[in-house]
């Protein structure tokens, strides 16, 4: 690696110059053990040609940090290696990685498959604001293998769903539904946020792309925002040019280039992405946040493996509870979901599940109860988010998912009476002593013990 600008040449410098330029040289190489934080807006060209051909998209290398930066290159490969991917891109957050993924792939007038068993800011992304797009979207029950089928039209141009839901924790039958979109010439998305690499790796049973919020799992300390989507390698654009222009025809502000034989299989949706949606868009991922991740994802298998323990135990725990009516963890061998738990998360499953308290049969007296246990827990936190270091708790009726109506929330598993809970690395009898003290405010009739 050469210097891109050498000043040796140059006159002795004025008091104003040296204060801003002095003491670096750009490009200079480094030797740090730890990736090190690119914390720049910009990147110094050595010549005009070079320049040209970046801005061409002729050869590759540091442009302007909205579009990447060193750091954030490194947290892409590193991902990507742990996905089992060809190329990633990272994003400012993992909303922004869903949709610069399903914009890329749906183009003008696209339709999407999506399953009903989303996070709620998915749900509102897919049916208010790809709507504005002029992108249809048509929701299934992720479970219904002929429901996926039937919705497919002409104009479909992605399956999306998660590997392990948010928040009822349904795990998706990968396999089964990718073989149905690759039946159709379609890729299949999957957000792999709860499922972690560790957990699963959704390439591994057939979903071409794999978007991860990083806020969660991957960071684990929830200091930063970041998203991250990879590109596996295994779909074909160029198989059916005439379905997928924006990779095979001349992308008009290159001139001529064709991103399919400039970049080819794997490297194509990454520049796509880059190019038109993160520059046109601006989702861009911050150096520092970049950094932060990093640092969290050296102790993912550590974190994911204490936290799937943890969690089966608080799970095993709170299933005997007179309070809680169900527990949905596919881990319990008498749920739904235990089947596809055990095919495909051999390693454990994720820490995020949900359960469901006695109601009294009066929604405003459920709300007060739920409002009276969330509030007396005391290790478990009140926090709009999963996947942390601290064990936290979420009312998915009045926070995450609470623009969805009633009919949508009963389809993803949602009840007036559900709390989100996503187990932390804290000592495992304090997470449950929390729990049973907070569930001790819940009157129960005598001898209703489960």
């Amino acid at each position: 690696m050469t210097a891109a600008h050498d000043s040796s040449d140059c006159p002795p410098l004025n008091f104003a110059t040296r204060q801003v330029q002095g003491g670096y040289v750009s490009g200079l190489p480094q030797n740090s053990a730890v990736p090190p934080i690119y914390q720049t807006a910009a990147y110094e060209f050595s010549s005009l040609s070079e320049a040209r051909d970046l801005f061409a998209l002729r050869r590759s290398g540091n442009l302007y940090s909205r579009n990447a930066s060193p750091t954030q290159q490194v947290l892409e490969d590193r991902v990507t290696a742990l996905e089992g991917g060809v190329s990633a891109v990272a994003v400012a957050s993992g909303q922004a990685a869903v949709a610069v993924t399903l914009l890329a792939l749906a183009g003008q007038q696209g339709h999407i498959v999506a399953a009903t068993q989303l996070y709620g800011g998915s749900v509102d992304l897919l049916q208010e604001t790809f709507v504005d797009f002029g992108i249809d979207v048509t929701f299934v029950d992720q479970d219904d293998l002929d429901a996926w089928r039937a919705a497919i039209t002409p104009r479909t141009r992605a399956f999306f769903a998660e590997s392990v839901a948010n928040p009822i924790a349904q795990v998706l039958d990968v396999r089964a539904v990718a073989d149905i979109a690759h039946a159709a010439d379609i890729p299949l998305v999957i957000d792999n946020t709860v499922g972690t690499p560790y957990l699963i790796r959704p390439g591994e049973h057939g979903a071409d792309f794999v978007v991860h919020s990083a806020t969660k799992f991957l960071s684990g300390h929830g200091t930063s925002l970041g998203g991250v989507a990879i590109d596996q390698g295994t779909f074909d654009f160029g198989r059916n040019p005439e379905r997928w222009p924006q990779f095979t025809a001349a992308y008009a502000r290159f001139g001529e280039l064709v991103l399919w034989e400039r970049f080819g299989q794997g490297f194509a949706f990454a520049a796509l992405v880059k190019s038109k949606y993160v520059h046109d868009l601006g989702p861009s991922l911050s150096p520092f946040n970049a950094w932060q991740i990093l640092q969290g994802i050296e102790t993912l298998d550590l974190r994911v493996s204490r936290q799937s323990a943890s969690a089966l135990a608080v799970a095993q725990r709170l299933q005997q509870h007179p309070a809680v009516t169900a527990v949905h963890h596919p881990g319990l061998e008498d749920n739904r979901w235990h089947p596809l738990a055990q095919r495909y998360l051999p390693r454990g499953v994720p820490s995020v599940f949900s359960i469901d308290l006695v109601s009294t049969g009066d929604e405003q007296a459920d709300q007060d109860q739920i409002e009276r246990v969330i509030d007396a827990l005391r290790v478990v936190r009140l926090i709009a988010n999963i996947g942390d270091a601290r064990s936290m708790v979420a009312h998915p009726a009045s926070m995450t998912h609470s623009h969805l109506n009633a009919e949508q929330r009963a389809g993803a598993g949602i009840s007036s009476t559900t709390i989100r809970v996503s187990i932390g690395i804290e000592d495992t009898g304090d997470i449950i002593a929390d729990f049973e003290n907070a569930l001790a405010l819940v009157p129960v009739p005598v001898g209703s013990a489960r």
